[in-house]
């Protein structure tokens, strides 16, 4: 038995616990960030999130770029994962802020995806398993020396 997040064997009733009230394997110090993490984050984000550390993608929840912040980060294939409820849809403002963040990631270099909250509440595992195809897909990235390749998954 071992956390989800940072790999550590945790004890039987530690992860009991963890998986009865978070629904996923977290040790001790994890379970403390998970509950602040629950502030600052949707419920889509997180289970998306939780459903990619599962298939050993190195992803990071809520992180700041420096301009703004990212749902998920996958910083190894340069790939930003933006979790988008209704409103990203219908209030053009919300729709140009979300285009602004697009190019503004692109000139940074990353690519970002964007995933409606309706495909992780009704598809949560198929759309798991087509971003880690893209990732997969997505292993050479171009880099200031040229092209590199890297190894994505644990």
């Amino acid at each position: 038995m071992y956390c989800l997040e940072c790999d550590c064997p945790i004890q039987k009733d530690v992860f009991n616990y963890s998986t009865k009230n978070f629904d996923v394997p977290l040790c001790r110090q994890h379970q403390t960030w998970f509950k602040k993490q629950l502030n600052k984050s949707t419920p889509e984000a997180i289970y998306l999130y939780f459903a990619l550390k599962e298939y050993g993608v190195p992803a990071e929840l809520e992180k700041h770029d420096g301009y703004k912040t990212v749902d998920i980060v996958i910083e190894d294939a340069k790939v930003h994962i933006e979790v988008d409820g209704g409103h990203h849809n219908y209030d053009n403002r919300q729709a140009l802020a979300d285009l602004r963040r697009t190019y503004y990631s692109f000139l940074d270099g990353y690519f970002t995806l964007r995933i409606p909250n309706s495909l992780i509440r009704w598809n949560l595992d198929v759309t798991t398993e087509e971003i880690v195809a893209f990732l997969k897909l997505n292993k050479k990235k171009v880099t200031k020396k040229g092209f590199s390749v890297f190894n994505l998954f644990k």
